[in-house]
């Protein structure tokens, strides 16, 4: 684990590392962790970090009746599209495809980071990232996270909090 790449730049990508400096949060940069092996998965990225995979912070884009919205989900758990379509008032919910995620945010699937995207979307946020004091998120790339805690991290995201998960019974 380290935090630069063999190019002597920083883990996180240019274009977050910069966001992250815009919104006064650049100490964040020197605690982003970059792995030599992609971490594509939220299991991936909690076995590489050695944290529990409720700690890892999925930023996941659906389509809600055609317009981006971000969804930020614990590492254990599934959104329930359903309960986003009832909180968002839409139509129809559906897992965005790649493109969409690419243009919306400006980053690939896998290491899409919780703000700092190229457009802005509506955010929600479930209510199971606050039952840590501290969570991983992606810094712009499937090589890179970095830490921080849920209360900062909903609250820089402009997120809502909401009840979003799967339920497990």
């Amino acid at each position: 684990m380290t935090t630069t790449d063999a190019h002597g730049s920083g883990a996180a990508h240019p274009r977050f590392a910069e966001a992250l400096r815009e919104l006064g949060l650049g100490e964040l940069i020197a605690q982003v962790r970059r792995f030599p092996d992609a971490t594509r998965t939220a299991a991936e990225a909690a076995a590489a970090i050695g944290c529990e995979l409720s700690q890892i912070c999925k930023s996941l884009i659906f389509a809600s009746d055609g317009v981006p919205v971000l969804v930020l989900m614990d590492g254990a758990s599934r959104v329930d599209l359903e309960r986003v379509r009832e909180e968002l008032g839409a139509d129809k919910v559906t897992r965005a495809k790649a493109d969409v995620v690419r243009e919306t945010t400006g980053y690939a699937i896998g290491g899409v980071p919780p703000f700092g995207h190229r457009t802005r979307t509506r955010v929600l946020a479930d209510r199971s990232l606050l039952e840590h004091e501290l969570v991983w998120a992606a810094a712009g790339n499937p090589y890179a996270v970095f830490p921080i805690a849920p209360k900062d991290l909903v609250a820089q995201a402009g997120a809502a909090l909401v009840d979003v998960r799967e339920s497990t019974a």
